[in-house]
């Protein structure tokens, strides 16, 4: 009977055993249920965004695909979303202001090449001293009409020289009058190139054909005096 016994009390308390773990195993798979749930959305919650993010990279790439064809909707911003024209008077306004800035372009290239023309006869009419021994006399005469023979005297001695204009080419020295205001030039002049091309990549059909209108109309005007082969 006591061995009965204690059996019978030893599977009482296995019984109190398995309850407690049971009742403990509970708790435990609850509080896991949570942290699964939690995971599951935080990992569902990153893949919505990624392809969220994908499908707006997707969009903006193909919204920029669409734009690159010429269109002629009148409300285009021009270099500026507060320039955009609302009427048919603002966009033709819009329209002229792009022929006269194509105008200015060419007016200005023809000026650089006026300008450059002047300083390169300004630089080919500097007098320079040719000493003898050098080159023949002979060669500078039949060269140069102009040719002055002169008697140059340093520290007590003579030298005989013939002054005589520079001929072939010669890389011209930097100069304080004339370097700066070329490089304001071509400053200008890129400034201007740049605005007309933002104006041709808006794809505004009218914005397009009023450059071109600008180009000709001034290249009509003094295309004549522009020496550059490429503009």
């Amino acid at each position: 009977m006591s061995i009965l016994f204690a059996r019978h009390g030893g599977s009482h308390m296995d019984g109190m055993d398995m309850s407690q773990m049971g009742a403990t195993t509970a708790p435990m798979g609850a509080a896991a249920t949570p942290v699964v749930a939690a995971a599951a959305a935080a990992s569902t919650g990153a893949a919505d965004a990624h392809s969220h993010d994908s499908m707006g990279s997707m969009g903006s790439m193909g919204s920029m695909m669409m734009t690159m064809v010429f269109q002629s909707n009148m409300e285009t911003p021009l270099y500026a979303n507060s320039w955009t024209p609302h009427s048919p008077g603002a966009y033709a306004g819009t329209c002229i202001f792009l022929i006269l800035l194509a105008i200015i372009a060419r007016m200005l290239l023809a000026a650089k090449s006026v300008q450059e023309a002047r300083w390169l006869d300004r630089d080919a009419n500097r007098r320079y001293v040719a000493a003898n021994g050098k080159t023949e006399l002979s060669q500078y005469i039949s060269r140069d009409p102009d040719a002055k023979q002169m008697t140059l005297s340093e520290n007590g001695v003579e030298e005989s020289v013939l002054v005589v204009g520079r001929k072939g080419a010669v890389a011209r020295p930097w100069r304080l009058s004339v370097d700066p205001l070329r490089a304001l030039m071509d400053t200008i002049l890129a400034g201007v190139g740049y605005l007309l091309m933002l104006a041709v990549m808006t794809m505004n059909v009218g914005y397009f054909l009023s450059v071109l209108a600008g180009v000709f109309l001034g290249s009509l005007a003094v295309g004549r005096y522009s020496t550059s082969a490429v503009h």
